[in-house]
């Protein structure tokens, strides 16, 4: 599963996102905001995606958009078991994952055309985890660095 979630500023972009998810049979849940709303606050969507994927995260991602994406990283990142990292290109996105294994994605809705989306979201789709032990140490790093927080 894939779960959506935005503030305004990354609100219509998710929702032309959902268009794609769509015509594409690709599941997903929108976890909001459901409406527009210039007075939301970024954490509030971090927080309900970031604990449906942290529940489940070898198996479920997430993307998040805010107007830079750095919030929702920011935001993200403090749930058990989430990687989540702001990509502006395919490029970020496929070495997000092959090095990283990132399962939240996090966008810029105001500097991410939806061509670019389109693009990031295809290679982070399909890129998977190299698993090589390099990356599988700085994994494993990370997940210390998040016992003693």
């Amino acid at each position: 599963m894939i779960y959506l979630g935005a503030d305004h500023r990354g609100y219509n972009l998710k929702e032309e996102i959902k268009k794609i998810f769509e015509l594409e049979n690709i599941e997903f849940q929108d976890l909001g905001n459901l409406n527009y709303d210039e007075n939301d606050d970024y954490p509030d969507f971090a927080k309900k995606v970031g604990e449906k994927v942290s529940s489940n995260p070898k198996e479920d991602k997430g993307i998040l958009l805010c107007g830079t994406g750095i919030g929702m990283s920011i935001a993200a990142n403090k749930f058990e078991g989430i990687r989540a990292g702001l990509c502006l290109s395919g490029y970020m996105a496929k070495r997000a994952v092959e090095e990283d294994d990132i399962n939240i994605l996090c966008l810029a809705a105001d500097i991410t055309d939806e061509g670019t989306t389109k693009k990031i979201i295809r290679e982070w789709l399909k890129a998977k985890f190299k698993n090589e032990e390099r990356y599988k140490k700085r994994i494993e790093k990370i997940l210390e660095i998040e016992k003693l927080n």
